[in-house]
């Protein structure tokens, strides 16, 4: 049980680095959560600092994630039970990016960090839905629907893999990339409905300093 407490607090502790905060502060001396869409995540660092911060800030966002499920609890638990720790390690290092506690608990949507920490549990799944990603992106200039198809594809990917070709898939990685699709969905909810409004941002490559929300 203390080495459980422990995953999940490294966990937390590394998903909760804002990192687009510390990016705003740094490049702009501006608070992120200010500008753009108001959102601290790289997709706002893009569209508010240019695409070199946003490339940054998700690089270290999919650390945040990476990091904890694929070292950090290979070094506190070796057991029998590793697939469950590192899950634990995967929900915590998601929370603590949505709900930083070094920022008031505002912190992004949890995109970049859920692909660090599948490209730790379930790397071929998840090129599948990045690749996905980046094609929509690419059609639509909507990073927002890029990212909530791309979820999806990846638990469709996932069952894929389990049922149809018959691959080893736990069932608890399974519960948990479901848990992820609806937790992404849920952080996008204002997004969806301003893609069915039709007047979600589109993506661009031009710096702003001004509140476009």
């Amino acid at each position: 049980m203390p080495e459980l407490l422990l995953v999940i607090l490294t966990g937390y502790l590394f998903g909760s680095i804002p990192t687009a905060i510390i990016a705003g502060k740094l490049l702009k001396g501006i608070d992120i959560r200010e500008y753009g869409s108001g959102n601290a995540g790289a997709t706002n660092v893009f569209r508010v600092l240019g695409w070199r911060a946003g490339v940054g800030v998700l690089l270290i966002d999919m650390l945040k994630g990476f990091i904890p499920v694929f070292w950090l609890t290979l070094l506190i638990y070796q057991g029998e039970w590793l697939v469950y720790y590192q899950i634990a390690s995967a929900a915590a290092a998601i929370a603590g990016h949505i709900w930083t506690v070094f920022a008031g608990f505002r912190g992004g949507k949890g995109v970049g960090t859920s692909a660090g920490v599948f490209l730790a549990l379930a790397p071929m799944p998840l090129g599948i839905a990045l690749a996905c990603f980046i094609i929509i992106v690419a059609l639509t200039k909507y990073v927002s629907l890029g990212s909530i198809l791309s979820a999806l594809i990846f638990l469709l990917v996932m069952l894929a893999q389990r049922f149809i070709f018959e691959q080893y898939v736990p069932d608890v990685l399974i519960i948990m990339a479901l848990l992820i699709v609806i937790l992404i969905w849920y952080a996008h909810r204002e997004n969806i409905k301003r893609l069915l409004k039709g007047n979600e941002n589109k993506l661009s490559f031009k710096k702003k300093t001004g509140n476009t929300q």
